[in-house]
């Protein structure tokens, strides 16, 4: 959706097996998994990077995040002198362009952080809990499942408070995310990646659909939505933001604490028991992080997809498969990717802006494409 801005108005581990394809034979004895205290082994398919490798990537994903930051604040749809951004940032902002500054481009700025790391780490968790690597938030039908719900208490019910609504997007994303699981694991063979993004892809037109349907009952809520399920940063005070935040760090807090037992899960679930860990507990604090991540960034951004899709991918051909390090780099590199996407949805079309879903979307398509067209689609 193009706009007129706030600003203008005012089952098993594939080590081996990727190991025999690239050297003709898988080396017996030789893993890419984490021992049971949760170290990895050191060999030579991601776990056996050194720390001041990963160290280095974590300063230069850090870097790279304020530096998008900074340009955030900097530019916009409306063109303002860098010096005069600079004066309001350090010095009175009670001007127009202190308004400017202040009340749209740095909450804008705060939620593209906020948001982008919560998309990125829910999608980190769900591809290491499910092995599948085409999961993530918007393509599994969780973001439309927080979206759906959100309607429904905003446009039903009448709920205007975040803290009201705030928990039907929770609950809706955990419903949906059941439903595409259930749907995606019938017929022959049981779950696979294909299965489950297809599962995924009806379960999220079907929602979007009846929530289209919904809003159409009260003119007022569809001009909401329809600015609102594009997937944009704009619009929302620090206030607002701040509310959500409890949930955030909730859902990072039980994304980190089980990223030992997802380096077990990567060998499949009947050693990761073996190993001593409990999945059904497992599954359920990473269904949690998900639902808390995924449901407090749509309640506050809309649904935006492929964040949770690219990020972690692109973090695990840098660093590798574990994730006490993935983890983290995700957090830091996925606000980048929808910062970047924000800006440029706002100086392509000045005086206008492109909302961010839509660009994130346009960057996002041609790798789920070529993700998809691999000829053969491992699991993780």
């Amino acid at each position: 959706m193009i706009h007129v801005t706030e600003e203008t108005r005012s089952s098993g581990p594939v080590a081996a097996e990727r190991a025999g394809r690239a050297g003709g034979k898988a080396s017996p004895g030789v893993s890419d998994a984490p021992h049971p205290g949760g170290r990895g082994v050191r060999s030579g398919a991601g776990f056996g990077r050194s720390r001041v490798h990963r160290l280095l990537l974590l300063a230069g994903a850090l870097g790279l995040l304020v530096l998008l930051c900074a340009l955030s604040i900097a530019v916009g749809s409306r063109q303002i002198p860098l010096g005069q951004v600079l004066a309001v940032l350090t010095g009175p902002h009670d001007t127009q362009i202190g308004r400017i500054v202040w009340d749209v481009r740095v909450p804008r700025t705060l939620l593209g952080v906020l948001a982008g790391s919560a998309l990125g780490v829910a999608g980190a968790v769900m591809q290491a809990l499910t092995r599948n690597p085409l999961a993530d938030p918007g393509l599994l039908g969780v973001s439309a499942g927080a979206a759906f719900a959100l309607m429904l208490a905003v446009g039903v019910m009448g709920m205007t408070s975040l803290y009201g609504y705030v928990w039907f997007a929770f609950a809706g994303a955990l419903a949906a995310s059941v439903v595409v699981y259930v749907v995606g694991g019938l017929g022959r063979g049981g779950q696979t990646p294909v299965k489950l993004a297809l599962a995924g892809i009806a379960v999220t037109f079907m929602l979007e659909s009846v929530t289209r349907g919904v809003s159409l009952i009260d003119p007022q809520v569809l001009n909401r939505y329809r600015y609102w399920a594009s997937g944009s940063l704009a619009g929302q005070e620090t206030a607002t933001i701040l509310q959500v935040l409890p949930f955030l760090v909730g859902g990072a807090i039980l994304a980190v604490s089980i990223t030992p037992a997802l380096n077990n899960i990567a060998l499949g679930d009947d050693v990761a028991a073996a190993l001593g860990r409990r999945l059904g507990r497992i599954r359920m604090r990473g269904a949690l992080s998900v639902m808390l991540l995924t449901g407090a960034a749509v309640a506050v951004a809309g649904p935006i997809v492929f964040i949770g899709l690219v990020v972690p991918h692109a973090v695990r051909a840098l660093s590798g498969p574990d994730q006490r390090w993935l983890i983290p780099l995700t957090a830091l590199l996925a606000p980048c990717l929808l910062l970047a996407a924000d800006i440029i949805g706002r100086v392509v079309a000045r005086p206008q802006e492109i909302d961010v879903g839509i660009v994130a979307a346009f960057l996002g398509a041609p790798f789920f494409i070529a993700l998809i067209r691999r000829r053969r689609l491992a699991e993780l």
